[in-house]
């Protein structure tokens, strides 16, 4: 599986800490940035990982950010993504059956590196569940986009 992984500076050591977690665990990692703690923009880095999501360049994304929070509403513009502001594996597994999220966001500054670990394994390792009401809702989610 490729994985698109962006912080801004906020997020900039936690996505380090995971980028490597994900190479050693045998995914296909592709880092996009930031790459400091200087000040930089979390718009820039989700829109990066939310295109190469969306064009099918990679399958997954993992955004990291202060709370998680600004990158989801970044990422959420690009069509064809579901974003997730994830603290907690239960809300990543259902992110995944339920909503078919395709970009997991972790804040730097809410979850520490075991907790950010089980979030991202969790995510990644979740099936979309295919259940007739998850994919009407989907559905309903992509007619929005259109709109």
């Amino acid at each position: 599986m490729k994985v698109s992984i962006g912080s801004d500076h906020a997020g900039y050591k936690l996505k380090g800490f995971l980028a490597g977690w994900l190479r050693d665990a045998g995914y296909d990692v592709a880092d996009v940035g930031a790459w400091s703690e200087e000040s930089s923009d979390y718009p820039d880095f989700a829109a990066t990982v939310a295109r190469a999501v969306a064009s099918g360049v990679a399958d997954r994304g993992v955004l990291v950010c202060g709370t998680g929070v600004g990158m989801s509403l970044a990422a959420n513009r690009v069509s064809g993504v579901r974003a997730a502001a994830v603290s907690e594996p239960v809300t990543a597994r259902l992110a995944r059956e339920h909503n078919d999220a395709n970009i997991v966001c972790l804040g730097a500054r809410i979850v520490g590196p075991e907790v950010a670990i089980d979030v991202v394994r969790t995510f990644l390792g979740t099936a979309f569940s295919n259940g007739e009401r998850h994919v009407r809702r989907i559905g309903k989610i992509a007619e929005l986009e259109q709109r």
